[in-house]
């Protein structure tokens, strides 16, 4: 479906052509017509549907109608919630962008900064609120948000709020609503403590599900490396020496083993960063804008603090730590290969991960490359080409390999870190 025809205002069909956006996504079909008839939803998509778009626009285009060129003090008509600093950030940046021929004010709020210049704004008077949880509360707290005129309610990334332990604070900000707002939820995940989340706070949702969980995108290569766990790091300096890698987003489980993994690629001179919770909220952004604008080639990120970072064409992403969640390697993939674009996703599997291997390929159900062909591994793993599910066979045929490369492996594996 293209843009032009889901009946939206001519300033909003202007600033979306101008973005480069002609045809509508799954997401964004479906989506806004539900949202413009003023029904509750609930969206089930993963990063890089076009999900911000899809309850942006036509929130911009119903309080465009509403607002018109009024210049008067604004109530908060629409509030979108999201659990990290980064994602609201881009959430505000997409909203200035769709409505920037209307009359509408927007404004972003997030801890870790001086509250005086978001009160400035907000005292002011704003149409659209964008906001983590705990800001929020804490403002309206002090008495300077007020949500009663609010006429639509956003909770995006909703599992990813539950992860982080804001259930509590999402409830204490529902209640602070009208109850006859108009509610959208998305998730990409739909999990019982999700399902329950939407009963509670939505009426009569319509329900709209792209892009299934255990699907992974058809133009991403997906490769999987078995590597002894205390050789990953060489392993990564590898690959980027060897195979000239750029724009890399790389995935730790923790914040402590991000870290690590940056200390050890900036002794051998790559020019890495990492992105995570204990990261200040300036400290991220400017990490953030060094690897969009290529000053920074390797981005070493948890889970959590990738959800807010958007960026097109992302050639690779590895998997430096797999997940023990099978849904978590879907939606860490998905950030390469999008709009089209090709992509290459690389795993690291120690011994140790094996399981999370296997739960994984039940999962995704397709046939990953497996690359036996390099100095640090802990079996030859399947034969290039087949499922790699590592069996008790592949680890006879892998001591021949071992025996093989014995010496070029000696030879090659000189530790860098």
């Amino acid at each position: 479906m293209l843009f032009e025809d889901l009946s939206l205002s001519k300033s909003i069909q202007k600033a979306v052509f101008e973005e480069g956006y002609t045809e509508a996504t799954p997401i964004q079909e479906q989506s806004i017509p539900i949202v413009l008839s003023g029904r509750d939803l609930v969206g089930c998509a993963q990063t890089g549907t076009g999900k911000t778009a899809a309850f942006a626009i036509p929130i911009i285009h119903q309080l465009h109608r509403i607002v018109g060129s009024s210049k008067r003090a604004k109530p908060i008509r629409a509030l979108v919630i999201t659990p990290t600093r980064e994602l609201a950030v881009q959430i505000g940046q997409n909203f200035d962008r769709y409505g920037k021929y209307t009359n509408l004010t927007q404004l972003t709020i997030f801890g870790g900064v001086s509250q005086i210049p978001q009160v400035d704004v907000l005292r002011k008077g704003v149409d659209i609120l964008i906001a983590t949880p705990g800001r929020l509360l804490d403002l309206h707290k002090q008495g300077f948000i007020d949500l009663n005129q609010l006429h639509t309610l956003v909770l995006d990334e909703a599992d990813q709020m539950l992860d982080m332990g804001f259930v509590n604070d999402v409830k204490k900000i529902v209640k602070l609503t009208p109850n006859n707002r108009q509610t959208l939820l998305f998730s990409a995940t739909m999990p019982i403590a999700i399902r329950e989340l939407a009963e509670m706070f939505l009426k009569d949702p319509a329900t709209v599900t792209v892009s299934p969980v255990s699907s992974t995108a058809e133009k991403v290569e997906q490769r999987i490396y078995f590597v002894d766990k205390t050789e990953k790091r060489n392993l990564l300096y590898h690959l980027i020496r060897n195979e000239k890698l750029s724009d890399v987003l790389v995935f730790s489980r923790t914040k402590h083993g991000a870290d690590n993994v940056v200390k050890a690629l900036r002794k051998h001179g790559v020019a890495a960063e990492a992105i995570h919770g204990d990261k200040s909220q300036t400290a991220r952004q400017r990490v953030l804008d060094a690897f969009k604008n290529k000053e920074v080639g390797v981005l070493v990120a948890t889970d959590i603090a990738a959800r807010g970072i958007d960026i097109d064409q992302l050639p690779f992403v590895i998997n430096f730590d797999l997940p023990n969640i099978p849904e978590t390697y879907v939606h860490r993939i998905g950030r390469t290969g999008r709009a089209g674009n090709g992509g290459i996703a690389i795993s690291f599997c120690s011994k140790d991960e094996e399981p999370y291997w296997k739960d994984i390929m039940k999962l995704i159900k397709v046939d990953v490359k497996t690359i036996s062909d390099h100095p640090y591994p802990w079996h030859a793993g399947s034969p290039e080409g087949t499922v790699a599910t590592p069996t008790k066979n592949s680890n006879r045929s892998g001591e021949k390999h071992k025996s093989r490369k014995s010496e070029a492996s000696k030879q090659n594996k000189k530790r860098w870190y």
